[in-house]
């Protein structure tokens, strides 16, 4: 039993959506309801204390009032004390929470609606909640494994820069003065040079790298090109695993709890397309939905691309055949939750040597290319 206010729902009994048409409106300052964003850290905090209010048995509208009086986030704070009005007024907190559909994904509302529907709003959001922690866990591991080669490239790149732009034109002048005769490699150190020091050459450079950009997201906007870059993504060396991993960790936790909410399991599948982040599985899952509605079994409908692992396709069989489908997804996620913490933790061990030899050699390549003409011309003082 869930309490609105002063009305209550029941477990599958509905209330009339009286209302359900108006737009909330934003308070002075505020964006407008369809533009809000939240931060996920500020959402997970929400839906942690809403469930415990309401296991308390304090009504669902008075709840929403006491947690917008102690939010540090005057935006959602604004948001959530617009909700408990339309609450008050008999709106359900699946309609209400429509109205803001950049704080509220539709997988969550989804589930909302669900719990409210089969009286376990409460399990439904303190669900919600774990499912947000875990994501954002599987998130900061993704961060965590590929923000690691970036900062070794950005290094990289400043450290060549410093010596190219602040040390090399010093030997230039030097090697001039002397008119020693220089090996290509230090030419070629010596243009590049030039190159890097010279504004127009460098504005060449940006011009074409911001050129790049540009038609590289005009491709992936494309359908045909999100799909061939998102199809490559799993073929990298050393990420691609991790990156389907990853996919992989997400859609057993969210399919898992959608089916343990209740939500019959064509519509999961709906909305784990939307909660995904590659369009390779996005087909995927729209395909198994056409095929399952056909009435092929779950395991046989995802399976029609070949992109899923075959161990999850194995235990989704089992999962069907014994009627325990939502334990077995469960049992998926903490597997390849494993997986990518082993994973993250091997290639952060792996990517550490790798970071002083790509550092090393650049330095060396340039100091030998140095100082090669200076050997050339202790040999001839010599003769």
């Amino acid at each position: 039993m869930v309490q609105y206010g002063s009305t209550s729902i029941a477990s599958g009994t509905q209330r009339p959506a009286t209302g359900a048409s108006a737009r909330p409106v934003a308070p002075r300052g505020m964006p407008a309801p369809g533009r809000l964003k939240v931060p996920q850290k500020d959402l997970l905090i929400f839906f942690r204390q809403l469930a415990v209010i309401l296991q308390s048995g304090v009504p669902l509208a008075q709840g929403l009032e006491l947690l917008a009086s102690n939010m540090t986030n005057p935006q959602l704070a604004a948001c959530v004390t617009q909700i408990a009005l339309r609450l008050n007024a008999g709106e359900e907190l699946s309609i209400c929470l429509r109205q803001y559909p950049k704080v509220f994904r539709p997988i969550t509302v989804g589930l909302i609606e669900a719990g409210e529907t089969g009286g376990i709003l409460e399990e439904v959001l303190d669900r919600i909640a774990h499912l947000m922690e875990q994501q954002a866990k599987l998130r900061g591991q993704m961060i965590g494994a590929l923000i690691y080669p970036v900062i070794v490239l950005v290094l990289a790149i400043t450290v060549s820069l410093a010596l190219l732009i602040f040390i090399v034109p010093r030997f230039e002048s030097m090697f001039s003065s002397l008119g020693a005769k220089l090996p290509a490699t230090t030419q070629v150190m010596l243009n590049l040079s030039r190159f890097v020091t010279n504004p127009a050459g460098m504005g060449i450079v940006v011009a074409a790298i911001l050129g790049g950009l540009f038609l590289f997201r005009g491709y992936y906007s494309t359908a045909a090109g999100r799909l061939a870059v998102d199809s490559r993504l799993f073929k990298l060396p050393l990420f691609g695993g991790l990156l389907l991993r990853y996919e992989m960790a997400s859609l057993s936790e969210t399919l898992a709890t959608l089916v343990n909410s209740g939500i019959p399991i064509i519509d999961g599948l709906q909305r784990c397309i939307s909660a995904s982040s590659n369009q390779l599985i996005k087909n995927t899952l729209a395909r198994s939905i056409v095929l399952a509605q056909q009435g092929q079994p779950l395991s046989i409908s995802l399976d029609n691309s070949k992109a899923l692992p075959r161990l999850f396709i194995s235990m989704v069989k089992i999962g069907e055949e014994t009627g325990e489908l939502s334990f077995m997804l469960e049992k998926l996620a903490v597997f390849y939750n494993r997986e990518i913490e082993s994973a993250v933790s091997a290639l952060t061990k792996a990517m550490e040597p790798i970071t002083v030899m790509v550092v090393a050699g650049i330095v060396g390549t340039i100091v030998i290319a140095l100082y090669m003409p200076m050997f050339d011309l202790i040999k001839a003082f010599k003769k």
